[in-house]
């Protein structure tokens, strides 16, 4: 896959307040704290320890609509309010950095380039939901973000915008930066707080949920970096400048990461309601498909995300509602973009048997099924496919979907729905004549 996580659309964001996230990620002192602070950094977090209230800054959130950015776009001042109001147990906040769907890799580049924009989104969140210790969950590879926020938080700490009574307001905020261990399931955010305890990363029934009981039993809040990066700039520039970007219902703006068949591969902040073709086709995104090729499908919000055909890419949205009205989901926004010359069994494939490999094993449709169907579409691919095999993918989908503690299990299935229903033909062929369609010169390990 053609592929480069480094490309951005910085200097169009440089002309535009709009695009805010990217803003001086070209910047190579950004990662530093006096830079960061030059460019307006940490002003935010002064604003909300000497002018506001945590509820206060909860509601400015929740006004401007900001949703969750790790795929399940929930909104993140509503997610805060959940936090118990009368508990008196510690309460905790976590970023979740375990950045781990395929395709995905935006995350990456705030932590390596603008780490204290995600600490200072952390600390607000941290002081909205009244919380003295933050943990940031990076994933284990991920060593250069590792380093660029362990480098962040020392100065952080250093310019006392971290540690005890900070900016002489009372306030304490500790930070532990903790690493994954390339575990999928753990980006689940109660898995990741098995994790985080030291037990296996397994996800948890629910309820209770994070908010009233997560982290050593304790109310927890867990929201993506992205997330986290957008709320200082809310803070700053108030809930209707963020509420003024995107759609009504989808506001602000979303990083994508753009690969597979595509000329201009990376990263790109846009804002939500975006026409997906052009993202795809535009010369100041992707700018087409190489060689002239025709596109085939693309899976428009990372592995776990339904397929979309050229017909819907025509119409479709990058927000929340237009994915849910094409039948797919913006999730974590990375688009994947399939030529013409591309087999859809192979793509399949190669998703099953990551699913069928990340799957921890704690529920019996996910831990099964997800190896039954790898099997029977590995069949089909090495020409030993049976009359029947559409009916019996069908059938384990829909005996997976919906039965399994945490998404994986509907992560895993949602692709082969998509793909059995917008190219039945092609897997009808290679039954029927022992070879796939498309050919392919592609190992099948």
């Amino acid at each position: 896959m053609h592929y480069s996580p480094v490309i951005t659309n910085a200097d169009q964001a440089i002309k535009s307040d709009k695009l805010h996230l990217f803003r001086y990620v070209e910047d190579p002192n950004q990662k530093q704290i006096d830079t960061y602070m030059t460019h307006g950094g940490y002003t935010a977090w002064k604003k909300v320890l000497n002018d506001m209230s945590p509820e206060a800054v909860t509601g400015e959130v929740k006004e401007s609509g900001l949703r969750g950015r790790g795929g399940a776009g929930f909104p993140t001042g509503v997610k805060w309010g959940f936090v118990p109001k009368d508990s008196t147990k510690p309460r905790y906040l976590i970023c979740n950095a375990d950045e781990s769907e395929p395709g995905t890799c935006k995350d990456r580049v705030l932590m390596e380039r603008d780490p204290h924009g995600m600490i200072e989104g952390m600390a607000i969140a941290s002081f909205a939901i009244k919380s003295n210790l933050m943990f940031c969950y990076i994933r284990g590879e991920f060593g250069e973000c590792i380093r660029a926020t362990e480098a962040a938080m020392h100065e952080a700490y250093d310019k006392g915008m971290l540690g005890k009574n900070i900016m002489g307001t009372g306030y304490d905020l500790d930070m532990v930066i903790h690493t994954g261990g390339g575990a999928y399931i753990c980006g689940e955010e109660t898995a990741l707080l098995n994790s985080l305890e030291g037990e296996r990363g397994m996800s948890r029934v629910k309820p209770p949920f994070p908010a009233v009981e997560g982290l050593y039993a304790c109310p927890t809040i867990v929201n993506n970096v992205e997330t986290l990066a957008a709320v200082p700039f809310i803070v700053n520039n108030g809930a209707a400048w963020y509420k003024s970007m995107g759609t009504e219902k989808s506001a602000g703006t979303k990083l994508f990461s753009l690969t597979g068949h595509i000329n201009r591969p990376g990263n790109f902040e846009v804002e939500l309601g975006m026409p997906l073709k052009d993202m795809i086709y535009s010369p100041e995104f992707g700018n087409g498909i190489p060689d002239g090729k025709k596109l085939k499908a693309v899976i428009p919000g990372g592995a776990s995300t339904p397929y979309l055909t050229p017909e819907q890419v025509e119409t479709v949205l990058l927000d929340y509602e237009s994915m849910e009205e094409h039948g797919s989901m913006l999730g974590s926004g990375a688009i994947i973009v399939l030529n013409e010359d591309t087999c859809i069994i192979w793509s399949i494939y190669k998703l099953i048997h990551f699913f069928r490999h990340e799957s921890c094993g704690k529920c019996t449709p996910c831990r099964e099924g997800t190896g039954w169907l790898e099997q029977i579409i590995k069949s089909i691919l090495d020409g030993k496919g049976k009359p029947g095999d559409i009916e019996r993918i069908e059938d384990l989908c829909e005996n997976i979907l919906g039965r399994t503690i945490c998404p994986l299990g509907d992560a895993a299935v949602m692709p082969i729905q998509s793909a059995v229903k917008h190219f039945r033909g092609e897997w009808e062929f290679a039954i029927e004549h022992g070879r796939p369609m498309v050919k392919t010169d592609f190992a099948f390990t």
